[in-house]
């Protein structure tokens, strides 16, 4: 694939990816540069959820947060990106899990020094031809250009000016960015130089990235130069790898190729031999951190168990076993962990075989009685759209997988069919509510109909629409559909009450028929319902805002980690990694409920994505976006792409308040809130529970605080008043007990007490058995129990010194007595409580301790 690279060097090349990654830290370690090790996969930085990139580590050194340690540092960063995880396996380059090896510095060296040394590492180092490297610069760096022009000599034909989407780097909407320039090698230099494209996978990979930060981003969009200028670089080791040892893809590298090896041993399989399906599940299965997908594909298309004859077996930890032997190099805590590794990795596998294995089976009788209507109705068997996406949504059940199995027991699909004829939906809801419409398409139960009569489900299928399907989080319009074949008489109504997209953008309205039929054809007049969409439209902008808010309160780093746009509130997902305090709170509603009174009006435009994200539009992350994108702004405080809907001007907002605010996940937050009509019916129903609160208090609004921390109060007093007067008739009563202690043992007598105390609570329990020991005196052992309610067994033993020297222990005694009353418990040697959820069984468990008791104490004291 690729020429000799060069001659005199050769016996020196790197050729194996621990090589080629020990070769580049030397490298820049002989620069100045520290060797820092790699830092954890999941990063202390609210804004990701994994380690994505090397300089993550670096990141508040960039953003000016904290101080430089070193002014050149080099690492080797083990990282993990999912945004791209529905091409691992098919493309030659795309896995979850890689290596980025970098060089970084913080204010010392810059573009001169970046580029020079990145020539010299690639070149030299790893003796890449110089001819089959091309250069990307960003369009306006002259700088860059002139550098890989005139000192390092790379021809000009061999270098691409590139715009912001390919090369500039930003951190944010603000903050510090640059431009990049990439190194690209060439598998096909005898294509030519004419028309040239740098992102063509069959002829280039690009394997090194200088990012030259530079410029300080403002509010206003404008560019300033950064008074300490920093370079952040990454190479990847992988497709280093795929250039040097000459291998058609990164899965064929010694870095990944022996996970495949052993997978396919375990299946059974020649990778050589296989087919481009297999090899893609093998590439999927060994060349990602995350694919669930290529679990169920093995389950179900090669063998059961773990590849080696236990058929209940998980495969996943002996192809775990080859990760950890091939990691062990780079990260010896991955082998000292390796025992806990396997066995997490085969509970999640073992437990996912499991919903896996329910997806068969019902996969198994919805082919069945696809064939059996087939017989009796006599049309094709069809498997409908709807039960494939049900054994894809609830049982993880991959589609591929259905339609194999489908297709080998000649069942087919409805719903493409039935999509095929149906053009895009034309969405008109941005500009009216109601429109004239036509049926294009109706489904009943999954499968298409011509005809729905009424008190059906439907799904109806229209050329065009004005309600809002859901998508961005915000859910699908309400309203109505009205077939009129008479002026004067509206013979059907449906009432929709969800709309969601299909196969790209179709529209699905789903409701039932109210009145009359509706036909495949028929003009419809479709209405949606304006109070709700108000609300949607309410509950989406007051959304925008609390982002916006939430980046001044806690600091721009945070993000959109997920939402709710609902008719009756708004739920706002993001990551942060500690809970909002009261006064954060607190100014977010100020701040919130500040802009809605300022009656701004809203702007809304659609524009290249490449310019929304240059005029500082905020992304939804992984959410995909093409070419052209729309852009709603509220000026001056929030700018984000949304396809959404929206109120013309903040003040129809009306009020805002926030109801919840918790933790849903490690480093995830939610808040909860109200806005518009919501908002005033949950401050209504608030005052009215004050209203009822006050009645029943008899204070004033303004005095319930005090009134109920009097009450409180009050109620600590009683209680303790009622649990000291509980303690002194448990203690009467032990006294009166006192008198059942019988001794054990011939040489030293122990006196020996264990008895039930009825329905005393475990404080009182407590305080009985202190007073007996007191009172017995040394030696003595004291074992007591109650029922203080009907699922609930408290029990206490106490032991004098005397009888903890021979060797008992109160603790390590009551534990297997509370185990007979579905219990547990422990404690200290002389004193121990424990409780149980069987009162049934206290009497036995008490029988059991006396026997066991005197057993022992008799042996121990004769």
């Amino acid at each position: 694939m690729t020429e000799e690279l060069v001659e005199d060097k050769s016996k020196d090349l790197p050729t194996s990816g621990d090589s080629i990654r020990h070769r580049f830290l030397d490298f820049y370690a002989s620069r100045g540069h520290k060797v820092l090790p790699s830092s954890s996969l999941v990063p202390d930085d609210p804004t990701v959820l994994l380690t994505i990139a090397g300089m993550l580590q670096f990141k508040p050194i960039f953003l000016g947060k904290v101080p430089r340690q070193v002014p050149r540092a080099t690492t080797a960063q083990r990282c993990i990106r999912t945004n791209d995880v529905e091409n691992v396996g098919k493309t030659s380059r795309h896995h979850t899990f890689f290596e980025m090896l970098g060089n970084f510095s913080f204010g010392d060296y810059f573009k001169k020094e970046a580029i020079k040394w990145a020539w010299e590492l690639s070149t030299i180092e790893y003796g890449l031809p110089a001819d089959r490297l091309w250069i990307s610069v960003y369009e306006d760096d002259d700088e860059a250009l002139a550098i890989w022009t005139k000192e390092v000599g790379v021809p000009v034909e061999r270098i691409k000016r590139m715009g912001a989407e390919d090369n500039f780097w930003t951190s944010g909407v603000t903050g510090p960015c640059g431009p990049c320039s990439e190194i690209y090698y060439d598998f096909h230099p005898e294509r030519g130089y004419s028309d040239v494209d740098l992102g063509d996978d069959t002829r280039f990979i690009e394997f090194y990235n200088l990012v030259f930060m530079q410029y300080n981003k403002k509010d206003d969009g404008s560019l300033e130069p950064l008074k300490q200028m920093n370079i952040d670089t990454g190479l990847g080791l992988e497709r280093m790898a795929r250039i040097l040892q000459k291998v058609p893809n990164n899965y064929e590298t010694d870095l990944i190729y022996p996970i495949i090896e052993k997978a396919s041993e375990l299946a059974n399989v020649s990778y050589a031999l296989a087919d481009d399906h297999a090899k893609m599940n093998l590439k999927r299965l060994c060349g990602s951190a995350a694919y669930q997908k290529s679990c169920s594909n093995w389950k179900v298309t090669w063998y059961k168990g773990d590849g080696r004859g236990n058929p209940e077996g998980a495969f996943l930890p002996t192809i775990a076993e080859k990760v950890i032997e091939l990691s062990s190099q780079i990260d010896p805590d991955v082998k000292s962990r390796a025992p806990r590794i396997l066995e997490e990795l085969k509970r999640e596998e073992l437990r996912f075989v499991q919903t896996l294995e329910r997806g068969e089976k019902l996969l198994d009788e919805m082919l069945a009685n696809a064939l059996l209507n087939s017989n009796e109705n006599g049309n094709g068997p069809i498997l409908s759209g709807k039960d494939v996406f049900l054994l894809y949504d609830t049982y993880g059940f991959p589609v591929e997988i259905t339609t194999e199995a489908a297709e080998e027991r000649g069942v087919v699909g409805n719903s493409a069919d039935l999509t095929e004829n149906i053009s895009d939906t034309e969405f008109l809801g941005y500009e009216t509510l109601s429109t004239k419409a036509v049926i294009e398409g109706l489904l009943v139960n999954g499968n298409p109909v011509i005809q729905v009569s009424e008190g059906s489900d439907v799904e109806i299928f229209l050329n065009r629409t004005p309600f809002y399907a859901e998508s961005g989080g915000q859910i699908g319009d309400h309203g109505f559909l009205y077939v009129n074949e008479d002026r004067n008489q509206k013979n059907a109504v449906v009432e929709i009450k969800d709309v969601q997209k299909s196969l790209g953008n179709i529209f699905v309205h789903k409701g039932t028929i109210k009145e009359g039929v509706v036909e495949v054809g028929k003009e419809v007049e479709a209405a949606v319902d304006a109070n709700l969409r108000q609300r949607a439209k309410i509950h989406h902008t007051a959304t925008h805002l609390l982002q916006a808010a939430l980046k001044k309160v806690i600091g721009d780093e945070t993000s959109q980690a997920g939402s709710l746009v609902a008719f009756d509130r708004l739920r706002f997902d993001f990551n942060f990694h500690r809970p909002l305090q009261e006064k954060e709170l607190v100014e977010i509603e100020e701040l919130i409920n500040g802009w809605i009174g300022d009656a701004t009006l809203l702007q809304t435009k659609v524009m290249p994505l490449a310019d929304a994200k240059r005029a500082g539009a905020i992304a939804m992350f992984g959410e995909k976006y093409g070419e052209q994108v729309r852009v709603v702004e509220v000026p001056g405080v929030s700018m984000e792409l949304c396809g959404g809907t929206h109120v013309s001007n903040t003040c129809e907002i009306r009020g805002f308040k926030i109801i919840s605010e918790q933790g849903i996940a490690s480093g995830i937050r939610r808040i909860e809130a109200v806005a518009g009509d919501a908002f005033i019916e949950y401050v209504n129903a608030r005052d009215n529970h004050m209203r009822q609160l006050c009645s029943t208090l008899k204070v004033k609004a303004e005095e319930v605080t005090t009134r109920v921390e009097a009450l409180l109060e009050e109620l600590r007093m009683t209680r303790n008043e009622v649990s000291a007067v509980r303690a002194k008739a448990a203690v009467y009563k032990a006294s009166v007990m006192a008198g059942n202690a019988f001794p054990v043992g011939t040489s030293k007598k122990i006196r020996v007490l264990v008895e039930s105390m009825d329905d005393i609570d475990a404080d009182s329990l407590k305080s009985a058995a202190e007073y007996l020991i007191d009172t017995l005196q040394d030696p003595a052992a004291v074992i007591l129990g109650s029922c203080p309610s009907e699922e609930k067994v408290s029990l206490v033993a106490a032991f004098t010194p005397g009888v903890v020297d021979l060797g008992i222990q109160a603790g390590k005694f009551i534990g297997p007595i509370a185990k007979l009353c579905g219990g547990g418990g422990g404690g200290r040697p002389n004193f121990a409580q424990a409780g149980g959820r069987k009162p049934e069984n206290l009497s036995g468990a008490l029988e059991k301790a006396r026997e066991e008791l005197v057993a022992i104490l008799s042996e121990k004291a004769s």
